[in-house]
């Protein structure tokens, strides 16, 4: 087996169409389908489902994708870490995070990280389950998250949690008080990110679920920025982290929530069984010294 045949593989699995993949991959259509039955000889597996319009994948060929798309995203790892290692001849390391956890304490961390001048910091901005998977294929080396996944190669431990305030349109009703979830569940809602779960926007709404609120969802987005932007544009209200505060958008008002325990967690995740290196202990002693001036209420 070599690795073109992972390579033509992920992309036929992902195409599902023998013309869209040899289109994908400048080749013709025999060559690739003969590629493919070698591989499956040579596993003596049957990957594909061949049917009237199009494949389909048999278990087994839903198992090897994710094998050899994490065989092949460590490759690519291993060669772009090799090159800018050569490059600029410092050491790597890569951070994974999701963007709101950006607008508190974490850029302190790339800065103090930054002084040692043999070290490249390389930031990857990745929602939850991306960081799993890019930790077990090497792409970073510790993840920023607000999602709890579970998996047995990654380990996970909650930093502290973070409020959660309300961000209402300028001028809204609300801000004139500290709002209750049923106040701000008689207003439409923006959510992010959009797409499937576990993500933030299902655990915002599971604060409204469990006491039995019924949100009406007029807006889901990707991204945060997005999200503030609707608000500012009075179609609705969000619920987002208290860092977020510091962006002190235009149009944008953010307040205190009434409720108790109305947090989100912030996360890091790191391989599991990995013994630290020089860099994750410098890592490991600055999130101490952040979540400490965290608790104690100091900002630096």
């Amino acid at each position: 087996m070599e690795l073109r045949h992972l390579r033509y593989f992920v992309v036929v699995a992902q195409e599902l169409n023998l013309t869209r993949a040899a289109e994908k991959l400048f080749i013709a259509q025999p060559p690739l389908t003969r590629q493919i039955k070698q591989l499956e000889e040579e596993l003596e597996v049957q990957l594909f489902i061949r049917k009237p319009r199009g494949l389909e994948l048999t278990p087994g060929g839903q198992y090897f994708l994710q094998q050899a798309e994490g065989i092949l995203d460590k490759l690519n790892t291993s060669i772009e870490g090799t090159r800018q290692v050569a490059q600029h001849r410092k050491r790597l390391f890569s951070i994974g995070f999701v963007p709101s956890v950006f607008y508190g304490q974490m850029p302190l961390i790339v800065r103090r990280l930054r002084r040692n001048k043999n070290l490249e910091v390389v930031l990857h901005d990745l929602k939850a389950r991306e960081q799993v998977k890019a930790l077990k294929s090497g792409k970073i080396d510790i993840g920023f998250g607000r999602i709890e996944i579970e998996d047995p190669d990654v380990q996970q431990e909650v930093l502290f949690n973070e409020p959660l305030v309300a961000a209402l349109p300028a001028g809204h009703p609300l801000i004139r008080q500290q709002p209750t979830m049923q106040q701000l569940a008689e207003v439409p809602c923006v959510t992010f990110p959009a797409g499937s779960g576990p993500n933030f926007s299902d655990m915002t709404l599971g604060l409204f679920h469990r006491r039995g609120l019924k949100v009406q969802v007029i807006q889901q987005v990707n991204d945060l920025q997005t999200a503030l932007s609707l608000v500012a544009s009075d179609m609705g209200f969000a619920l987002v982290p208290e860092q977020v505060k510091k962006l002190r958008r235009e149009g944008v008002e953010f307040v205190t929530v009434a409720d108790e325990n109305i947090t989100t967690p912030v996360i890091v995740s790191r391989r599991r069984g990995e013994s630290p290196n020089a860099v994750m202990r410098l890592v490991n002693t600055i999130l101490a010294e952040l979540v400490e001036n965290r608790l104690s209420g100091r900002y630096p």
